[in-house]
């Protein structure tokens, strides 16, 4: 749905903020592209190391010079890692801790490999509500109406 929400846009109305949100669609994708590239490491490395900059904002917003084709080829990558390290993994019951973050509880936390692919498609289908808003907001385009 997300990519559908996308389609036809220019990169400035990537980047154009519709609500009193600061999120854009942009910045969507971007955020999401992030989000799965370091679930999937989480999942493939566990190691419960949260990565550098994962709870830095600029990952929710489209920096000076980049493009809408460039996230989208960046997300349709994360994707393809994704895929290519779940094949790798000999069983998705398989767990390993999560990176401790300021909000984590004071125990460290396991969670199975389908858990962490779970919490990706919630947070994809959370993302593209909002992108549909932000995009309706934009030019009146509904999600369901550019099938």
């Amino acid at each position: 749905m997300l990519l559908i929400t996308v389609r036809g846009l220019t990169d400035a109305q990537a980047a154009r903020h519709t609500t009193v949100s600061a999120l854009t669609l942009g910045g969507i994708l971007k955020h999401l592209t992030r989000g799965e590239q370091v679930w999937t490491r989480i999942m493939v490395k566990g190691d419960g190391e949260l990565p550098d900059g994962m709870l830095d904002m600029e990952q929710y917003r489209m920096a000076d010079g980049e493009t809408l084709a460039g996230l989208l080829e960046e997300y349709a990558a994360a994707a393809r890692r994704t895929e290519e390290g779940v094949a790798a993994l000999a069983d998705l019951d398989r767990t390993v801790p999560l990176p401790r973050t300021p909000w984590s509880p004071p125990e460290t936390v396991h969670w199975s490999a389908r858990r962490i692919l779970l919490h990706v498609m919630r947070e994809t289908a959370q993302h593209a509500g909002h992108a549909d808003i932000i995009r309706e907001a934009l030019d009146g385009a509904s999600t369901t109406a550019q099938r």
